[in-house]
């Protein structure tokens, strides 16, 4: 697809999952892609689909001076961004009865520490940009304290506090921010989960509902989907917290650790 007016865009987390079907729907859509992951194969995939619309950037997120390196590729070769999409991510679930803190840094440092790297390389890019737009893509798990959740929710709902207030703090400089809150959606990492997950969407919808908002005239604060499921969780966070906590306690479960995610 021609492109008028295409967008040099940075997406991280780009080898699976929202990630690739973004990836894939943006590029469709005519855009400049850089792509970011630890799994080469699908980037270099998608650059042999669209070699004159992909820029190769791989590495692991949670390096920050692999995510300055990235930065220094992406400058060299567009010299700004337009937008940045951070939606690298990852969810393992917590044992209350074998508490494991190695678990939960793991999880902090992919979702929150890694994000912050990325922040940091995208906003000096994003300042060159072109009506510029910071992305950050979060969990609709933060609306709600959920069983064995403690490490991803806490991950998350930093992130979310991390964007929202890049907000403020950008708006003075006319950068954009967004934050985005799947619901359930097919993925490598929800497949491993081993509960019920109401109103899932595939990653295929999902990433068409993100870029078709994305690129609107007036840019959303938010991005939540399911609209249902949202306003469930929305409706339970409004609850009372005994209520929470009773609710809560009718869901939780003794289980081994887990991997898993949105």
């Amino acid at each position: 697809m021609t492109n008028p007016n295409p967008r040099r865009i940075w997406l991280t987390g780009a080898s699976s999952g929202i990630g690739l079907a973004l990836a894939e729907q943006l590029l469709k859509d005519g855009h400049l892609v850089a792509l970011t992951a630890r799994t080469l194969q699908p980037l270099e995939d998608l650059e042999k689909r669209y070699p004159q619309q992909v820029l190769l950037v791989p590495g692991d997120v949670t390096d920050g001076q692999k995510v300055t390196d990235i930065g220094d590729r992406i400058t060299q070769v567009w010299g700004a961004l337009d937008t940045a999409i951070l939606n690298a991510g990852t969810c393992e679930y917590i044992d209350s009865s074998a508490y494991d803190a190695a678990l939960f840094e793991r999880v902090v440092r992919t979702n929150l520490l890694a994000s912050s790297y990325c922040v940091q390389e995208a906003l000096l890019l994003l300042r060159h940009g072109q009506q510029p737009h910071l992305v950050g893509v979060c969990s609709s798990v933060t609306f709600v304290p959920l069983t064995r959740s403690e490490a991803y929710g806490a991950s998350k709902a930093g992130m979310r506090y991390l964007f929202e207030s890049l907000r403020i703090d950008l708006a003075h400089e006319g950068i954009d921010v967004t934050v985005v809150s799947p619901g359930f959606v097919d993925t490598p990492l929800t497949a491993k989960n081993d509960f019920a997950m109401p109103m899932r969407w595939s990653a295929n919808k999902a990433a068409q509902y993100i870029a078709e908002r994305l690129h609107r005239n007036r840019r959303p604060l938010e991005i939540s989907f399911p609209m249902l499921f949202i306003l469930m969780l929305r409706l339970l966070s409004a609850l009372p917290t005994r209520v929470q906590l009773a609710l809560g306690k009718r869901m939780a479960r003794t289980s081994q650790p887990m991997k898993g995610g949105r």
